[in-house]
Parts: C-alpha cells; structure tokens; sequence
C-alpha cells in the first residue's frame, strides 16, 4: 500500500438554491459528490458521520416538508444523471479504469436514489419507529461522534442540544401525518421505544441523570450554563415525545400489524440489498443454510461438553463458559483482540494503511438494542472507527460469542471495509463510501469476515469457534424468520418446527430460542428489530453468499495466480455496490 500521509479529503462544497453544487458535474462521480454535499445540508448528522460540514451544530428536519425536501433532491439527481448519460458519448474502451469507475458510480447512484425514493413515495417515512436505526437514535447517536476536546467544541455540541427539541416536534409531526394517512408503525416498536425512552431519561438504572445531563457533566466549566440548560431542554423534549408516544400514538396503532406483508417488504429489500430478490429462493436457502450449520454446531458442541447436545452445551457456555468480569475490563480485552487481529493480517492477509490500525471499543450508551455495533471514520481521519459494546446491564461477559462478533465488528470486518473505502475516497467517489452505502455489501463482508477467521485458523478453541457457529446460524435464522414473518410464509416440512403453519412473530420467537445461544433479552431485542427494520437482516447471510460466490469465481479465473490478499484490497477498494452487482465484480477482481 501506498504511503496514505499525502491523502486529503476532497473539499466541501456549498450547495446552491435548487439543492444541488456548483462543481464540475460532467461525470456521474462529480455528480454524485454533489449529491452528498446537498444531501448533508439537509441532513447535517449525515454530514457529522462523514465529516463533510465540520462544525455545523444544526439537526434535519424531520418533519414530512423536511423528508419531500429530500425526495426533491434525488429526484432532481437522478433527472441530471439521465441528461448526462444521454449527452456522453459511450466509452470507446470498455476496460478503460476511469470509465469503469464512472460506470460503477453512475449506477449506484441511480439504484440508490430510486430505492430510497420507492420507499419515500410509500410514504414509509411516516412511520419509522423501531428499536435501532429510527430517526430518533440518529438524533442522540450524532452526538457521540461530536468532537469533545475543547470549550469550543463543546459549545457546538450546546447548540445542537438546543436543535433537539425542533427536530423532535418534526419527528412527532411525521408520525401524526402517517395516523392520519393510515400508516402505523407496529405496536411492538412503539412499546420497545417508549421503554428506550424511559432509559434515556434514567428512570430505570443508573444514577437517575439523563443521557444528555450525563454527557454534558463530562465538559468543562466553560461553557457549563449552555450546556446544562441545553441538556435541560433535550431531555424535556425526549420526555415529551415518550408521552405523546405512550398516550397518544401507541393506542391509536394498538391494532395495526407488527410485519409489513409482501409489497412493503419488497421496497425495503431492495433499499438494504440492492437487488430484485427471489425471497422465495432466499427462504428455501436459508432452511439449506440452518440444517447445515445445525449439523456442524452438533459436531463442535461435542468437543465442548460431549454427549451433551447443542442446546445444552450453549447454555453451559453462557452460564460457566470463559468469560471477563466488569465492563472496563470487557472493553480492554475487546481492544486487545481487535490489535492482536490487526498486527496478524496485515502484510499477511491485508495491506493495512497506517490510519486503519486506528480503531477504538467503547461501551454503548443505555438504551439502545442489544447488538454490538460499528460506527467509522469521518473522511478526514479526525476520529478513529470506534466499535460499540451494550452492557445491557451486565457484569459478566462471556467470551465464546464475543470473539466472532468483534472480528465483524472490527476487524477484519466493518472496520476494514469501511476505513478502507475513507482511504480511497478520491478515487472513487465521497458518495460511494458514505450515503452511497448499500447494508448487505457492508454486512456480508463483515459475515465473510468471520468465516475467513475461521478458514485462517483464529478460531480453533471449541468454545469461540461453537460461537461463531452460533453466529452463522443467527444470520441463518435471520433469513427464515425475517421472510417468514413478514411475508406470512408456511414452516416446510422436515422442519421438526409447527410444520404447515404459517410464521407470526411468537412462533419466530419460539423457534430463536430453540435455536440460538443467545440470551432471551438479546432475542427479545432481536426480533422487535426484525419487525422494524424488514428487509435488513437477510442482507448478511445473502451479502455472504455473494462474497463467497464473487471471490471462489475469482478464484477459478486466476487459477495458481490467485492471489487472496491482493484480491481483498482490491475488492475493498471498489466502494459500495448491490447484490445485483457485487458478484459480478468481485469475479473480475
């Protein structure tokens, strides 16, 4: 790898009356960064993700005006995209570099914005309510990305407190157009947020502080008042919107359904794949999928605790397996395995640029779901990638599960790709490694991650390779279930499971407990999040497969030439793309 000291990111722009940027925008790349300039004028915590608009302290707005303004800005795109397409002339050499990134940014960019506008036309963001990823916890998660090092930054983060309140009003102004328009979200999620509410105002454990009050104790004397008052008025607000979601919202959708049904689903399948699924094949190779994991978990858990059967040997290694005792001491020892990971696959297996051996474990802020998670760099490298540890109240970690989510989490998974794609900005587009981002891309890499771990030897302890095991078939029942549920499919027969009847969410429930390790709050956690986010979680097992698919065709091109490390830097450096794509490139690397 090339020395990375030199790189920049490429400059911000100021977006101009009609939504889009006064740059060059004869190639589609061009045209796709002024996108993302505009896009984060609209949407500033976006732009605080990636760090294109330092220092701005405002929130979206998250009203249903705020959400068309949007809409109008890829529509907009997506009309000059077809203008210029039209007027250039094709390329005279297919295998040109430069025109084959014009080509793989052009049709990103036009897939993203007609799946994200299929899904606003649906009027989707009138609803959108759930355990993770809601406008709701972009609103409290953006400040965690803030920087906190000086008085000034602090005053920043005082002034985006004091946005909180407006962005919340137009929050609750969009779930009150989707009452009247017939749009509920489901009751489960109402319920699991109303809860997550009452744990950001610290009604239920902690020291009874706030999560805003709490955060900004961490500031300095200066400018303390602001910052108070600021945290005083969020938490007001976050309490007000928790009762008007406890008294008012959730009886008027008491009623509605939790799944979404065959037509929503499709929409939100493509918005986190990219791709026109079959979801008929993708159940009938999940169920594939779930009996050969089985298979392969009984034969591990025997190495375990022989004679004992899966479900009891992962009982045992929840309850008696090796585990770390105390928060401070899980995150050090999760930071320990992220840098033992770095220091053996680079050079051997990756070529690491020196701003990716950055990488911070921190622990989640309450409430929030159960699953650990990823957050990366901005792209200028002015904060490290950081993944993120729910305690969900816990004292006790046990190891055997950790390990395979922490290469996910990190490295060499989610941290790789997405620090990788920061590096290479400029050579592909700001789009394409930020808003550009497709889920199942991002997710089956970090899926394959843990397999590659596996292949490379990381995981020969039986009780850490039974939880990556268990974690592959998560991902497993993740397709069943997900499909199942919400499109109401019939169990199949051989299934050993309530054979002929038709998924609800209680038998999903029943069917998780039979069949993965994890604790029942996870679980519980879990499936609310299946239920608000559909079409999400196939994205890592079908992401995987493509993954798999792209680098074995790879793989019988190259033959004795194949070479697996320049193929992965090669494959990280291509920037996002969907499943309908994917494949096919990941082949031709």
């Amino acid at each position: 790898m090339a020395d990375t000291t030199s790189h920049q990111p490429r400059p911000s722009h100021r977006p101009d009356h009609d939504g889009t940027d006064r740059v060059d925008r004869k190639t589609p790349r061009a045209l796709a960064d002024a996108y993302l300039d505009a896009y984060g004028e609209l949407d500033p915590i976006a732009a605080t993700h990636y760090g294109t608009r330092p220092g701005d302290h405002r929130l979206p707005d998250l009203s249903p005006a705020g959400q068309e303004a949007v809409a109008a800005l890829q529509r907009a795109t997506l009309t000059r995209l077809a203008e210029l397409e039209r007027d250039t002339a094709p390329a005279a050499d297919p295998a040109d570099a430069e025109a084959t990134a014009e080509r793989r940014c052009a049709r990103l960019l036009r897939e993203r914005l007609t799946a994200a506008l299929a899904v606003h036309d649906a009027g989707e963001g009138l609803r959108r309510l759930g355990n993770l990823g809601s406008p709701l916890h972009r609103i409290r998660d953006v400040f965690t990305l803030m920087p906190t090092d000086t008085p000034e930054d602090w005053s920043v983060v005082a002034a985006r407190m004091r946005h909180v309140p407006g962005a919340l009003d137009g929050y609750r102004a969009s779930l009150a157009e989707g009452l009247a328009r017939d749009l509920p979200a489901g009751p489960r999620q109402v319920a699991t947020v109303v809860d997550q509410l009452g744990e950001w105002l610290g009604e239920t454990g902690g020291d009874g502080r706030d999560w805003f009050t709490a955060l900004v104790d961490a500031g300095p004397p200066r400018p303390r008042d602001d910052l108070t008052a600021a945290a005083g008025r969020a938490a007001a607000a976050v309490a007000d919107l928790r009762d008007w979601l406890r008294d008012r919202y959730a009886p008027a959708v008491a009623g509605a359904p939790d799944v979404v049904g065959a037509d929503r689903y499709a929409l939100w399948a493509r918005q986190h794949t990219g791709a026109d699924l079959d979801l008929a094949e993708a159940y009938a190779w999940g169920w594939e999928e779930f009996h050969r994991i089985a298979a392969e978990m009984c034969a591990e858990a025997d190495r375990v605790l022989p004679g004992a059967g899966t479900p009891a040997t992962l009982h045992h290694l929840r309850t008696s397996g090796t585990a770390i005792d105390g928060v401070p001491a899980v995150r050090a020892w999760l930071q320990r395995l992220t840098e033992e990971a770095i220091d053996a696959l680079d050079g051997v297996h990756f070529d690491l640029a020196a701003p990716l051996h950055r990488v911070e474990t921190l622990i989640a802020p309450p409430g929030t779901a159960a699953a650990p998670y990823y957050a990366s760099p901005p792209l200028d490298f002015s904060r490290p990638g950081r993944i993120y540890l729910p305690t969900m109240g816990l004292q006790r970690f046990p190891i055997w599960d950790l390990v395979s989510t922490w290469y996910h989490e990190g490295v060499p998974g989610h941290h790789l790709q997405l620090a990788q794609w920061v590096l290479v900005a400029d050579r592909l587009s700001r789009y394409q490694v930020t808003v550009g981002m497709v889920s199942a891309n991002v997710e089956g890499w970090a899926l394959y991650a843990e397999r590659l771990m596996d292949e490379l030897g990381f995981l020969t302890d039986p009780e850490r390779r039974l939880g990556y095991l268990d974690a592959q078939m998560l991902r497993a029942l993740r397709v069943i279930l997900d499909i199942g549920m919400h499109l109401a499919l019939p169990i199949p027969a051989g299934s050993g499971f309530h054979e002929g009847e038709r998924w609800t969410p209680a038998l999903a429930r029943e069917f998780f407990g039979r069949h993965c390790g994890l604790p029942p709050d996870y679980l519980d956690s879990e499936l609310v999040r299946y239920l608000g986010l559909p079409g999400q979680a196939i994205g890592y097992k079908l992401g995987e497969r493509a993954w798999l698919r792209g680098r074995e065709r790879a793989r019988r091109a190259h033959g004795a030439a194949f070479d697996l490390r320049a193929w992965h830097m090669a494959a990280l450096s291509s920037g996002s793309l969907g499943l309908d794509d994917l494949e096919d490139e990941l082949a031709a690397r």
